[in-house]
């Protein structure tokens, strides 16, 4: 068929959840065979649910709440956990956000410990002298390293409300550090995949990889124990652990031999930052997210608002016209997020315009007159209204607290870095900068002067953990990884259960498309229902039709029966475990 390219995605995560199993067999149209969504992809839960991304680290989580934890230390146990089970994907040299609610204050809160520019950093720093992108440059190797922030993030959000004490949340990660983890089909690529730059370090070339210089195989052990020294003085210090004393000054050394950029004052200076969520109302439903520097929360919101009219739920998920609008709102909204979104501690981004029903009605006008190719996207001032390589889990419990965070190193094994004696490696972070505004990241993502490199600022994200109130309690936890499609995924797994009504195991095998307006393409999975793909083409869309796009979790309340439903996405395998 014409207008059509074939690429190959893969990821791999896990999924652990709350105590009974079942086997529903789910459909996946334009699909030969059922996808069984297994005990191992599918839970319920009376007192709690919890989707992590690790086998052993969905132990933790277990073991945190049996000891009389509550969610945020689960949260932050997992966290740490995961950093040790997944260092492809996230880890203490990396950051992210977390939204929390909790119930006895019937509060959100946004926490933002997003890495940022070291304050060497300038903007031009990834061109040449001839004004051009040097290719790599902000992808691999020390150049590419941002100041990590999840260790201050996790550190503040514990003491704020955490119940056990600190060393406890910290001790799991220790132990699955000193005895080893499971490498995973995942891994093992990802290490093959970076091993030219991790291969310049005897300690990266110790862990990860065999006598004889390759990868880590599939159910090999990987074991940790300078990681393991590591967290045992953050056990011990907390933050100071990590941005203080012997483990910065390993940091900070690495750096400097390297040639980079990070100093003892960029970690010693790092600050949490704790914001308003993004909040919208859909189909009677609070939807709450993250606002800058994550770019989710404002175009979940936006996507699915400037969708809305044009939808027929009555035709369900696949109906072409549905797809074929919600592609449309996809387009628009990414075409803003290049021109006004970033760090908005350093630029004004119009968080409020972006959202106003005014311009969401001038979206609405152009959607409603046709596809619009991408270098033609053109929307009104919204200041006039002014006034794979990632990891996700979500939580919800039995007494109306819910999480949904996402994490990350950026690229599959960060910067390739690692920290000598510490054991850790550093993100590749700056890659979400614009090196220059225009030209598009290793995601194919375009952004403008808003997300410049500068001095102390946080990079624009993707990463879009959600959370869904109904009558004011937590209804929906969601979250995903795959870069830019993670708002995307987020976007049509909340069409699918709020205006759907679609169960959450359901909603997270449905097929999957995406648009981020440029490249000026539709990317399908390959499974989407050929009379879906006959109408983009007719509508003039080109495809790009992908073996699937990211991974998504969530965890859903069912307020007639109680329980927990939680379920992992189906493309890949995963884990349902709990009581």
């Amino acid at each position: 068929m014409k207008n059509i390219k074939v690429i190959g995605v893969f990821s791999f995560f896990f999924l652990f959840l709350g105590c009974n199993h079942h086997k529903p067999q789910v459909l996946i149209a334009g699909h030969p065979d059922e996808i069984d969504i297994s005990s191992t992809h599918y839970a319920q839960g009376k007192h709690f649910a919890i989707a992590t991304q690790g086998v052993q680290t969905s132990d933790v989580a277990k073991t945190i709440i049996e000891q009389g934890g509550n969610i945020v230390d689960a949260a932050v146990a997992v966290s740490f956990a995961i950093s040790v089970e997944r260092p492809q994907s996230t880890g203490i040299g990396g950051g992210g956000f977390m939204l929390i609610h909790l119930a006895k204050e019937n509060k959100s809160y946004a926490v933002d410990f997003r890495e940022r520019a070291p304050f060497q950093a300038y903007k031009d720093m990834y061109l040449d002298k001839n004004g051009d992108v040097i290719e790599g440059k902000s992808w691999t190797g020390i150049h590419s390293v941002a100041v990590p922030g999840l260790i201050a993030g996790l550190f503040e959000i514990h003491e704020k409300f955490g119940k056990l004490p600190w060393p406890a949340v910290v001790a799991p990660a220790i132990t699955l550090a000193k005895q080893g983890v499971v490498v995973t089909d995942h891994l093992s690529e990802s290490i093959t995949a970076k091993q030219d730059e991790l291969l310049k370090y005897p300690l990266a070339k110790q862990r990860f990889f065999t006598s004889d210089g390759k990868a880590l195989p599939k159910k090999s052990i990987l074991q940790q124990p300078e990681l393991a020294q590591t967290l045992e003085a953050i056990a011990k210090h907390g933050k100071d652990g990590f941005y203080k004393g012997w483990v910065a000054q390993a940091t900070v050394a690495q750096s400097q031999k390297l040639g980079g950029m990070l100093t003892h004052k960029d970690l010693t200076s790092y600050e949490v930052q704790w914001r308003t969520p993004v909040k919208g109302q859909f189909e009677g439903q609070t939807i709450l997210s993250m606002p800058p520097p994550s770019s989710g929360g404002i175009h979940v919101v936006q996507i699915l608002k400037a969708a809305q009219p044009f939808l027929h739920k009555e035709k369900g998920a696949m109906d072409p016209d549905n797809i074929h609008y919600t592609a449309l709102a996809m387009q628009h909204a990414f075409a803003d997020r290049a021109k006004y979104l970033g760090d908005s501690d350093h630029v004004e981004v119009p968080m409020q315009g972006l959202l106003d029903p005014a311009y969401i009605s001038d979206i609405q006008k152009r959607i409603k007159s046709g596809q619009t190719p991408a270098m033609q996207v053109s929307h009104i001032d919204p200041f006039t209204f002014e006034s794979n390589d990632t990891t996700h889990f979500s939580m919800i419990d039995a007494e109306g607290n819910a999480i949904a965070s996402t994490q990350t190193i950026n690229g599959r094994m960060g910067s390739g870095v690692i920290v000598d004696q510490a054991g850790y490696l550093l993100n590749n972070e700056m890659d979400d900068f614009s090196a220059q505004p225009g030209t598009p990241n290793a995601f194919r993502l375009v952004s403008g002067e808003a997300n410049a490199v500068a001095p102390g600022k946080r990079p624009l994200s993707s990463m879009s953990p959600t959370l869904v109130l109904r009558d004011g309690k937590p209804f929906l936890s969601l979250g995903a990884a795959g870069g830019p499609t993670i708002i995307t995924q987020v976007t049509q797994a909340l069409l699918h259960v709020i205006d759907e009504r679609m169960g959450i195991q359901d909603a997270l095998a449905a097929p999957r498309l995406h648009h981020q307006w440029r490249p000026d393409v539709v990317r399908c999975e390959k499974t989407m229902p050929a009379d879906i793909v006959a109408l983009l083409q007719a509508k003039g869309h080109t495809l790009e039709m992908s073996d699937h796009l990211g991974v998504s979790q969530g965890v859903q309340f069912d307020p007639v029966t109680g329980r927990f439903t939680a379920a992992h996405d189906p493309r890949i395998p995963g884990l349902a475990a709990g009581r």
